[in-house]
């Protein structure tokens, strides 16, 4: 069990991003969230499996295909034993 968390900047907001994000995690079965950022970047916590994980880390950098990813941040975190994968609202400034 694996948890990365990952900064995506670049074209990434309003181009089902979030959606596809959340439809292809399903599909993998790794647990977590994203949200977009009011920066403009789209953040993500993917946790599970580590071949899983690193899939929709690999995925994270083309993103859906209207996306443009210029950069991806990843970071390791200690697992929280997430379950399901939610889009969350944008935090206030």
């Amino acid at each position: 069990m694996v948890r990365k968390h990952v900064i995506v900047s670049g074209r990434v907001q309003g181009v089902f991003f979030r959606d596809t994000c959340r439809q292809t995690a399903l599909e993998y079965g790794v647990s977590g969230w994203v949200r977009n950022l009011p920066d403009g970047n789209v953040e993500a916590v993917f946790e599970g499996d580590e071949d899983r994980v690193a899939q929709l880390v690999d995925w994270a950098h083309q993103g859906p295909p209207a996306a443009t990813v210029a950069k991806v941040e990843v970071r390791d975190e200690e697992p929280g034993r997430l379950s399901g994968f939610e889009v969350l609202p944008t935090p206030l400034l």
